[in-house]
């Protein structure tokens, strides 16, 4: 699809997209399973300035390190660090046909970078919604997908982190006040509302303020073994696998690996007819041993993960898990209101008494898909 180009110097658009927060269903996307995540409150926008040549630059608020370039600088092992994530949509909005001209990107965020969140998904997902908007197309769902895809690509051959699509395809394509069921064996998506406030229950996240970064090797390397465990196993994907097939992966770490996928997507079948039903005590007890599979299958936990679920759980939780790629960044406790306060009290009070950095609490408050800010 080619945009139809009403461009000109000095026009100005303002895109906004949110993080979010993985409910349940985490590891699966990159292996054809499902997932069940929401968007955030918390969000980036970007103003997106036309120039009236081919240079590029991208400035943030929140990180000290402007990068400047041109249109031809800005594909695969071309930039690094954070503005790879901006300027990487470029490149894919280029590569997909868009007659994409030279930008001044101003960033501003309220997404927690490094906590788990996806920051980066926001920002990917505010530059592209900013650029489709510049060049006059009209957020369809099928323009809403077509962007998912060049997010993805932005992140995965730009800034070079392997991710699944999760991230983007929540922050475009969420509805306020609902989680989104995504089925990544055939791309498609379900709203499954959300009705914790009237039974009186909040999400919390904790970010532990761990560093959290996708590019670091440990994700890949997850990613790697997934894929070993499929050759293995002769099948398309680990969607596919069943608990029995399991013994026929040979290698423990291969095998923990793929029982994490394959319980995974089992959890996160359980957790939309849990909340159907209202069951809030049976979608505590899945997230919970989400959190287990993760600490103990598939490795991606960490001592201050641990942590904050097992204080949280102890504090009077409903249940917690660690959320997103792991190695650090957040978790996450569903608790009656009337205990939340206890629940961060109780956590603070662990990481000081475990000689800990101070931790940040945040409410995870279903919020709406990317958008253009009026």
């Amino acid at each position: 699809m080619t945009a139809r180009s009403r461009t000109s110097p000095a026009r100005t658009t303002v895109g906004r997209a949110p993080g979010r927060v993985n409910l349940i269903g985490e590891h699966t996307d990159y292996n054809a399973g499902l997932c069940l995540p929401l968007a955030l409150s918390y969000a980036t926008t970007v103003r997106a300035t036309v120039r009236v040549d081919r240079a590029v630059s991208v400035r943030s608020a929140q990180v000290d390190e402007p990068w400047t370039g041109t249109l031809d600088d800005v594909g695969p092992g071309q930039v690094e660090g954070w503005a790879s994530y901006a300027v990487g949509v470029l490149w894919a909005l280029r590569e997909s046909g868009w007659e994409v001209p030279g930008v001044d990107l101003e960033v501003d965020s309220t997404v927690p970078m490094g906590a788990g969140l996806s920051s980066s998904a926001a920002l990917e997902c505010a530059v592209a919604v900013a650029v489709a908007d510049l060049l006059d197309h009209d957020l369809t769902p099928e323009l809403r997908r077509t962007l998912v895809e060049a997010c993805r690509r932005a992140e995965s051959e730009v800034a070079g982190a392997p991710t699944g699509g999760l991230d983007q395809t929540v922050s475009l394509l969420a509805s306020p006040g609902s989680a989104l069921l995504i089925d990544f064996r055939d791309g498609s998506t379900r709203d499954v509302p959300l009705g914790w406030d009237d039974a009186g229950l909040r999400l919390l996240v904790v970010d532990t303020r761990v560093s959290h970064a996708l590019v670091d090797g440990g994700y890949a390397a997850r990613r790697a073994d997934c894929e070993a465990a499929t050759a293995a196993l002769g099948l398309p994907s680990l969607r596919e696998a069943t608990l029995a097939d399991l013994d026929r992966v040979e290698h423990p770490r291969e095998r923990g690996r793929a029982r994490h996928v394959v319980t995974e997507n089992a959890r996160v079948e359980e957790a939309v007819v849990a909340i159907g039903e209202l069951d809030w005590t049976r979608l505590g007890t899945l997230m919970t041993a989400s959190h287990v599979s993760l600490r103990d299958d598939f490795e991606v936990s960490c001592h201050e993960l641990d942590l904050v679920v097992d204080t949280a759980l102890q504090a009077g939780a409903l249940g917690a898990r660690m959320t997103g790629g792991g190695f650090g960044g957040s978790a996450i406790a569903l608790v009656p209101a009337e205990r939340a306060d206890a629940v961060a009290r109780a956590v603070d009070l662990a990481f000081v008494a475990a000689g800990l950095g101070a931790v940040h609490h945040l409410d995870a408050v279903p919020s709406g898909p990317a958008g253009i800010v009026a």
